[in-house]
């Protein structure tokens, strides 16, 4: 058996799957009593750091996080490209702070959610 969580809508699941040789039965096997539960997911923003949020002003991708949590940074600069209907789109510090880094690297953002906060 091997485990991997899996990101469905939001949600994040820890699931387990079984190897199968080439040729062998994929009979299925019985089910467990208990489902699998959810895996930890993120803290909510507002927990994540004080200040200023930065949200995503489009739903898409996040390709790349140009900052990590505790830099600072200046008007202008660069926080986190997302990738939303096939261009990269950076998204800029509104004002210079200390940021705390609230979403991750590959992770898929609604319009709204917060990004980074700056303080």
């Amino acid at each position: 058996m091997r485990k991997f969580i899996v990101n469905v809508n939001g949600n994040s699941y820890e699931v387990e799957v079984e190897e199968v040789e080439a040729g062998a039965s994929a009979a299925p096997a019985a089910p467990k009593a208990a489902a699998a539960a959810p895996a930890p997911k993120k803290a909510a923003p507002a927990a994540a750091g004080n200040g200023t949020p930065v949200k995503a002003p489009m739903p898409g991708n996040v390709l790349d996080i140009k900052v990590t949590s505790g830099a600072s940074v200046k008007a202008g600069d660069t926080l986190v490209v997302l990738e939303a209907m096939k261009m990269e789109n950076e998204i800029k510090a509104p004002q210079a702070g200390v940021v705390t880094v609230v979403t991750s690297k590959g992770s898929s953002v609604n319009t709204g959610d917060v990004l980074v906060t700056i303080a």
